[in-house]
């Protein structure tokens, strides 16, 4: 019995995935403000009301349309230089996405190809990708990056490849534990007998089987990820200063933070949302598809 089939007999329902995920709660709020955010990034040069980077120094430090000190057409308001907020906020999400995604994609090929290794031919192979997973988390995560953005320089692909370099054993850790498991599965060992070579059994049955975890990884890796990135950008270790990114709206406001605290809170509100909506998203994608919560 193949994983596919393994986990809809567990289920007990014939029901289509994208229809049981489109029931959860989870998958719908999550899924709907990523469609959002997605929306604003690819669209950003339509909707944005202002170039994100045009000065007014006349309106600097401008709060919300619902604060007193409101200055009509800056919806929330302006930065120190008169930016708009709203704007720079819009341009921050293609930031805050491209690096989520491409970050999450790197971390999860690297870190599930050899946790597939691992798990699945156990031994020599085990023991050495076991023993390369613990030597490198033995560095504390933080400074590891610092050390890698350090050497790399500045700029959003070498954030990329740092991200993916610090998490891969994340991904290494937690799978290859769900891979020793379905590698003892009844229809793994039919499919050897079947005939299936190695990497055939791993790509149609054991991979499909550790599916919900890695979706459930990935989803908490896009929100690590967009952490990350704005800790970088907050220190000037990301992208350069005049292109639009949360962590530096960050930066920029911290030093006018009494004089107009909706320039620190908002960029703040846009990082804690998008990660919630990552997480929502995998769990609730986790929860349709994993037979085993399902259950419960």
């Amino acid at each position: 019995m193949s994983a596919e089939i393994a986990i809809g007999a567990a289920t007990g329902t014939g029901e289509r995935p994208l229809r049981r995920a489109l029931r959860s709660g989870r998958v719908v709020v999550g899924g709907s403000i990523l469609l959002v955010l997605l929306f604003c990034a690819i669209a950003a040069p339509l909707i944005a009301p202002y170039d994100p980077n045009e000065q007014d120094l006349l309106n600097a430090l401008k709060g919300p349309f619902w604060s007193d000190n409101a200055e009509p057409g800056f919806w929330l308001g302006t930065d120190n230089l008169g930016r708009d907020t709203l704007s720079r906020l819009i341009y921050g999400t293609r930031v805050a996405l491209f690096v989520a995604v491409c970050a999450s994609v790197g971390t999860m090929l690297v870190g599930t190809t050899l946790a597939l290794l691992a798990g699945y031919f156990g031994g020599v192979i085990d023991w050495l990708i076991s023993r390369a997973v613990d030597l490198w988390m033995s560095f504390p995560p933080v400074v590891l990056s610092l050390i890698l953005i350090v050497g790399f320089g500045v700029g959003i692909g070498n954030v990329i490849l740092a991200i993916v370099l610090v998490d891969w054993t994340r991904f290494c850790r937690v799978v290859r534990s769900e891979v020793l498991v379905i590698r003892r599965q009844n229809y793994v060992d039919a499919a050897r007998l079947s005939g299936f070579s190695h990497l055939r059994t791993m790509v149609r049955e054991v991979l499909p089987a550790a599916a919900p975890l890695i979706i459930t990884l990935m989803s908490l890796e896009m929100g690590i990820a967009v952490i990350v990135e704005a800790i970088l950008s907050f220190v000037g270790m990301s992208v350069e200063a005049s292109i639009p990114a949360w962590g530096v709206m960050i930066a920029d406001a911290r030093n006018y933070m009494y004089q107009s605290a909706w320039g620190l809170i908002l960029p703040i509100l846009a990082i804690v949302t998008t990660v919630l909506a990552f997480n929502l998203l995998g769990d609730g994608l986790r929860r349709t598809f994993d037979a085993r919560l399902q259950q419960h």
